[in-house]
């Protein structure tokens, strides 16, 4: 397989302002705290008692895993066929690599495909990719890399979004595995730039082989950051082909969305945070007082109990007609509350605009490019800054943010009455996915470059 776009390459620059090296004294205590901190995650894996959220379940999940390894390179590794290893730590960075790994698959099917993720809520994505070998990553320790490397005998390593590991790196090239970075982007604001997290990853980055930055921008803060000038180019954000490549699959006349689209005026909220939804279920009581048969699908970003229950006890305080996805009545709810993952990237073809969560809080803004590729016009709350995304539709008049109920119930209102004006907004916001169409081609040519090298 070859791109059609060409990759473009870094060009020279003014020069840059470089840290000044690290004593070799205090870099040998970096480097032994950081092993320290590895094997003491090592220990933690054995003694992590059950229950608990995320972070229990991280370090249970890598009982036994040098074993898993082996057990795989026994018995699934075919020594006649190169291995392609992709990581990415969480399913954002996962979206990314997806639609590089599906063009792999196509373009060189005798390879085998390994695929690792650190964060336990990537298991159920990473087991949809279909990989030859789907685990966690092991904790970044010299002895659990080698294992690793041992065990599924890569011919190239290739990192999605940011996230390298030093021991890792340094045992892979020590191997020859060829190394690279897809979908690459550093913020201006990145702890990464400065103090301790730049001297310890500054030799990883250095040794990646290619890095396919997502503008311009992003590569030069990633030279900064250690990464070789001729190892980096610009290959854009491979999420752009993901979600467009959804949005002209998704079948509106399937069992999740045809008992749905029956032509009411839809507002689709996805992955909000109580913060995101105390603003917008206000915002909804006075849409409602003005568009009465308007339709609000939301789906909370963790759709268990603690936060289904309130959305569901503020509806029947307002006099909304609730009901959960796929219940026989759900078409003809007020309200449809969507109590399981999975299912947003489609659930968004229903909506006439759309609100994204995370921007009502500090953790983080999610996907605006899910409804964007819909044609959707976007909002979100006034802490989007850290999202180029975001800031972009913003730039382009595909989306807005604001900074209270007020404002939310004053665009859908606007958006849904006046039909132009919203056709005009989410025709922009769909331009900008357009935009950034073919990252994936060039994400996928930079690693069939590093096979064949």
């Amino acid at each position: 397989m070859r791109s059609s776009r060409q990759v473009t390459p870094l060009t020279s620059s003014p020069p840059l302002h470089t840290r000044p090296p690290l004593q070799p004294a205090r870099a040998a205590i970096l480097q032994l705290s950081y092993a320290a901190l590895g094997n003491l995650a090592r220990l933690g894996a054995i003694v992590a008692p059950g229950g608990g959220g995320k972070t229990l379940r991280a370090f249970r999940a890598r009982r036994g895993i040098r074993a898993r390894y082996a057990e795989w390179g026994r018995h699934g590794r075919d020594a006649r066929k190169a291995l392609l290893w992709v990581h990415a730590p969480s399913v954002g960075e996962g979206l990314q690599a997806r639609p590089v790994l599906e063009r792999m698959r196509v373009a060189r099917p005798e390879l085998q495909l390994a695929y690792t993720h650190f964060s336990p809520s990537a298991e159920r994505f990473a087991h949809s990719l279909g990989a030859d070998f789907t685990d966690y990553l092991p904790f970044d320790t010299t002895g659990d890399a080698r294992a690793a490397l041992v065990a599924l005998r890569p011919r190239a390593l290739v990192f999605s979004k940011l996230d390298v590991w030093p021991m890792l790196v340094r045992e892979a090239a020590a191997r020859g595995v060829r190394l690279g970075l897809i979908s690459a982007t550093l913020a201006e604001g990145s702890g990464r730039r400065g103090g301790f997290a730049a001297a310890l990853l500054s030799e990883a980055y250095g040794r990646l082989d290619a890095v396919g930055a997502i503008d311009a921008g992003d590569a030069e803060r990633l030279v900064q950051l250690g990464v070789r000038r001729a190892a980096i180019s610009v290959t854009g954000d491979t999420r752009y082909d993901q979600v467009w490549a959804l949005a002209q699959e998704v079948d509106r006349a399937g069992p999740l969305l045809a008992p749905l689209d029956n032509g009411r005026p839809t507002f689709v909220a996805g992955s909000t945070w109580p913060p995101d939804e105390r603003a917008l279920l206000a915002a909804w009581s006075e849409v409602r007082r003005t568009i009465p048969d308007a339709r609000l699908v939301i789906a909370p970003h963790e759709p268990v109990s603690a936060h289904l229950v309130p959305i569901e006890q503020w509806a029947a305080d307002s006099g909304a007609r609730i009901a959960r996805l796929g219940v026989p009545n759900a078409g003809d709810a007020d309200v449809v509350l969507v109590d399981r993952v999975g299912v947003l990237g489609k659930l968004y073809a229903l909506g006439d605009a759309a609100f994204v969560g995370g921007g009502f809080h500090t953790a983080g803004l999610h996907s605006v490019l899910e409804p964007a590729a819909y044609g959707a016009p976007v909002i979100f709350g006034p802490h989007f800054h850290a999202s180029r995304d975001a800031r972009l539709l913003v730039a382009a008049d595909g989306g807005v943010a604001v900074s209270g109920s007020s404002e939310i119930a004053e665009h859908i209102i606007q958006w849904f009455t006046n039909h132009m004006a919203r056709d005009e907004a989410g025709a922009r916001a769909r331009a900008l996915v357009v935009g950034g169409l073919g990252a994936a081609e060039r994400s996928a040519a930079l690693v069939e470059k590093l096979l064949d090298d």
